[in-house]
């Protein structure tokens, strides 16, 4: 049976827990990490692009010259595309980029991706996470006794705000509750720090 280290704020082993089966063992799947970070980039686009066609430009009423008899040729109005101020054609409008994924696809990129953190090394087990005043020092302290000042992600079982308020002046650094939890946050993390008891909650969820 694989097991687990847990270790203290001083980063000291404390205790070594059992893994469930296949839990963090399993191969992951790299195709349904893919489509789940190419989906969740997709809905980050702002999607705000705007032109305007022949129809939402303004002016143009009136019919440039008469119809025949000049030997120029035909024109309706001044803002037709070939026209200096035309509207333009095909030009992007305002869309949503956000799409989904099934299900299934989802719950297996998030075990995919806490399997790469697991297999490089970089899944880190804290007993527990206390923070009586927000201090941005506090966990500068704990990054460097962890040994991951780098692009840290910490995961709690709820939401934190003294946690939040002291991690977010941290650069690179992100906190958040264990059902905030996506692919994309902890691909880019370059260290994934949870608490025992939101290790154990995912537990429940992936190791059945």
């Amino acid at each position: 049976m694989t097991n687990i280290d847990v270790l203290n704020g001083q980063g000291k082993v404390v205790e070594s827990i059992d893994l469930k089966d296949n839990f963090l063992t399993s191969e992951p799947n790299k195709q349904a990490l893919f489509d789940a970070i190419i989906m969740q980039r997709a809905s980050l686009r702002q999607g705000t692009h705007s032109t305007k066609n022949r129809s939402a430009v303004r002016g143009g009423g009136a019919k440039p010259w008469k119809q025949k008899g000049t030997g120029r040729a035909r024109q309706g109005t001044i803002r037709a595309p070939q026209w200096k101020g035309g509207g333009i054609v095909f030009g992007p409008t305002p869309r949503s980029y956000g799409y989904k994924i099934n299900r299934k696809v989802r719950k297996l990129a998030l075990m995919s991706s806490l399997i790469y953190k697991y297999q490089e090394g970089r899944l880190i087990i804290i007993d527990d996470l206390k923070i009586e005043q927000a201090k941005t020092k506090t966990m500068v302290e704990l990054f460097t006794n962890l040994s991951t000042d780098r692009k840290p992600l910490i995961v709690t079982p709820e939401y934190d705000d003294k946690l939040f308020l002291s991690t977010r002046n941290i650069t690179g650094a992100m906190s958040m509750e264990v059902s905030a939890m996506n692919v994309l946050d902890i691909v880019n993390a370059h260290y994934l720090i949870m608490t025992k008891e939101a290790f154990s909650k995912i537990e429940e969820v992936f190791g059945q």
